[in-house]
């Protein structure tokens, strides 16, 4: 939390989001032609997510061990936990196209938190149907996985995926703002991006070069794996699951340094 945080205080950065978001909401329901096509084509990306795991298992009984429903069950964890980065923080796609064009220079001159200003000016409202199709393949594996539901496992449900959102979250916010050192910073956004796609497999299926990629240099083991083992194998938890929450906070708040010092470094076009 730096200085500007602090001093104008929690309380007021949710009033200024409150407002921001009904502006950006309003504008966007002025497409609503292009905010329903948009949100149809999501729907029916994440749909083939799902049939793609179901054709696989009318072949294979198990994958290394996983089956059908806890695949389903990791599946529906990460499309939650990569909601927040969908609906939060969407800007950081276009924070190249702001430094490049020199507008980002406008951001520098409000009294309030640099990074919260440019990451509340827009809200990808698609996101929140991503979250109920999650929601609903999650509800949908619980059922025919032998996990007692209780109040208790909702709460570590929760807290973490809440703190697997932070992963994802971390490593898009890093690489985005690699735009203001180098020219062709998409590529390295966009390649964070795909990386997304492996976390809703078991890491335990890949070699283990690619265990070790997924685990320590691109962590994405920990946006869906390892948390959702805290639910899937109560009776065998590894350590890396209860580390989870920690990892997630530690890189988030990196990537957010890493952020605010080329924020702060810049000066206009050309920096």
């Amino acid at each position: 939390m730096d200085k500007k945080t602090k001093k104008n205080g929690l309380r007021f950065y949710f009033r200024i989001y409150r407002k921001i978001l009904a502006q950006d909401l309003k504008s966007k329901m002025s497409y609503r032609a292009d905010f329903i096509i948009s949100t149809i084509g999501m729907l029916f990306t994440n749909i083939s997510g799902f049939i793609t795991f179901w054709i696989l298992f009318q072949n294979f009984p198990s994958i290394n061990g996983w089956g059908y429903y806890e695949m389903m069950f990791l599946y529906g964890f990460s499309l939650v936990s990569l909601t927040p980065v969908q609906c939060l923080f969407d800007n950081n796609w276009q924070l190249r196209i702001h430094v490049y064009s020199g507008d980002f220079i406008k951001y520098c001159f409000r009294p309030i938190n640099l990074f919260f200003y440019f990451q509340s000016e827009v809200f990808d409202i698609k996101g929140l149907g991503q979250m109920a199709f999650g929601i609903g393949t999650l509800t949908y594996a619980w059922c025919h996985i032998d996990v007692p539901f209780s109040a208790l496992m909702l709460l570590k449900l929760i807290v973490f995926m809440i703190t697997a959102s932070l992963i994802m979250i971390a490593l898009q916010t890093a690489a985005a703002a690699t735009c203001f050192w180098i020219q062709n910073s998409f590529y390295v956004l966009d390649l964070v991006f795909r990386f997304k796609d492996y976390a809703k497999y078991p890491v335990t299926i890949f070699s283990p070069v690619f265990r070790f990629v997924f685990t320590f240099l691109m962590p994405i083991a920990f946006i869906a794996y390892y948390p959702s083992l805290v639910i899937l194998r109560p009776d065998a938890v590894p350590i890396l699951s209860w580390l989870s929450p920690i990892v997630g906070i530690v890189f988030f708040v990196i990537s957010y340094k890493i952020w605010m010092y080329g924020a702060l470094k810049y000066s206009g076009t050309g920096s």
